[in-house]
């Protein structure tokens, strides 16, 4: 069984950190000043990125290294049997947390500041 982090293997990481490189040598290369500054209409340095790290994300996808076939050897399945109770509990802490922080703000944002008397003698 391949390893997975949040569910996902590794192939989602390694696409995700092309297109993110990809993305900041784009960038980079649209503000580029100089001799590799993009000549007329045609970016001559972002296509061939962009084409790259498209080839690479196509091969990532169509040839995948593991096996997409389950095998016949069953791992241990670890249920959560609170799973939605814990989330209901979440989600009621958390209304419960909004609405006393926006009753909290009138009193607290809004309290008159009353000004102090001024000595006279």
């Amino acid at each position: 069984m391949a390893i997975t982090v949040l569910g996902v293997g590794t192939g989602v990481f390694v696409i995700t950190a092309v297109w993110i490189v990809t993305f900041l040598l784009c960038l980079m290369l649209l503000r580029a000043s100089g001799s590799s500054k993009p000549t007329g209409s045609l970016m001559l340095g972002v296509v061939p990125v962009f084409i790259l790290a498209l080839t690479i994300t196509l091969g990532l996808v169509f040839f995948p290294q593991s096996p997409t076939t389950p095998s016949a050897f069953r791992e241990t399945e670890i249920v959560d049997t609170l799973f939605i109770a814990r989330y209901v509990l979440l989600a009621l802490i958390s209304v419960l947390f909004l609405c006393a922080l926006f009753l909290l703000l009138p009193f607290h944002f809004l309290e008159p500041v009353y000004a102090k008397a001024l000595r006279t003698y």
